[in-house]
């Protein structure tokens, strides 16, 4: 069975990172290995929490995994609160990841034109030598120009532009990131609020060398914990399973879109998450 290696936090309530990627991974055949970051109570949106940071003990799983010869047919890596803790992932890349290995960087540093608390000019350095290493790199909007040293305010007011100005604006920033990559790279910019006149679409955005896809579903207008880890977890099994990185977009998409309607007709705490778990029979179709 393949296998691939999660690098995140567990937070026991939030329905994200850990909790989210490892069922996921799961459905789509793929043997979850979880090496974990932190363990929290409950994800950082909880007016209250408790972390236990497990940066001086990633290594111990590097050590461990190094003595029984453990190979990863992928690697994925989603929030990290420090730059100590993306030095460890790059320590990792040196001794696990290969040329058939393939890695995902999920580079989680803000939303909607904000930055979130973990930020720093350091965090961001770190995430620019972690995504230069990368075979496919899934940032949001913000993350994006944050990874380009691109205003992002710019971006975001051309989201009522033409369909075509608006992406092919992202696709430009894209292609700054890719000049700089190590391996061959696709670009996923996800959660892309488009707008037109009496309708709004979220859609997702890959961005390679060679060709551009974009898909997009209806956008309720509210977001929720997790879904972007979700989303994430699916594309990278999909990929380590062979699917075409358009399918496993649209395989994505078609699991997460009930789950997000009806947290938003049910007004779900967005701190909570989607119940996801009803629609995960959607990844084996």
């Amino acid at each position: 069975m393949k296998k691939i290696a999660l690098i995140n936090d567990l937070s026991s309530f939030g329905k994200c990172s850990l909790t989210a990627a490892i069922p996921v991974i799961s459905c789509l055949g793929v043997q979850a290995c979880p090496l974990p970051t932190a363990l929290l109570t409950a994800q950082t949106g909880f007016p209250s929490y408790y972390c236990d940071d497990y940066t001086n003990k990633m290594k111990h799983f590097i050590n461990e995994w190094k003595k029984m010869n453990i190979t990863f047919d992928g690697i994925y890596s989603g929030y990290l609160g420090s730059a100590a803790q993306i030095e460890n992932v790059l320590c990792f890349l040196e001794h696990f990841k290969t040329e058939h290995t393939l890695y995902l960087a999920d580079p989680v540093m803000g939303d909607n034109g904000h930055c979130y608390s973990i930020f720093t000019e350091e965090l961001r350095n770190g995430m620019k030598e972690l995504t230069k290493r990368a075979n496919i790199i899934t940032p949001n909007m913000t993350e994006l120009c944050l990874l380009a040293n691109k205003n992002c305010d710019q971006l975001f007011s051309h989201s009522s532009a033409s369909k075509e100005d608006f992406l092919k604006r992202i696709e430009e920033i894209g292609h700054l990131l890719l000049n700089d990559a190590i391996n061959e790279q696709t670009i996923l910019v996800t959660g892309i609020v488009r707008h037109e006149t009496a309708q709004a679409y979220m859609g997702n955005l890959a961005i390679s060398k060679k060709e551009s896809f974009y898909h997009e579903t209806v956008f309720t207008g509210k977001s929720y914990s997790g879904t972007g880890d979700l989303f994430a977890s699916v594309i990278a099994g999909s990929l380590v399973q062979g699917f075409s990185i358009q399918d496993a977009i649209k395989k994505a998409a078609r699991f997460l879109q009930p789950a997000i309607e009806e947290a938003s007709l049910e007004n779900i705490d967005r701190n909570h998450g989607v119940h996801f778990e009803k629609y995960l029979n959607l990844l084996l179709q």
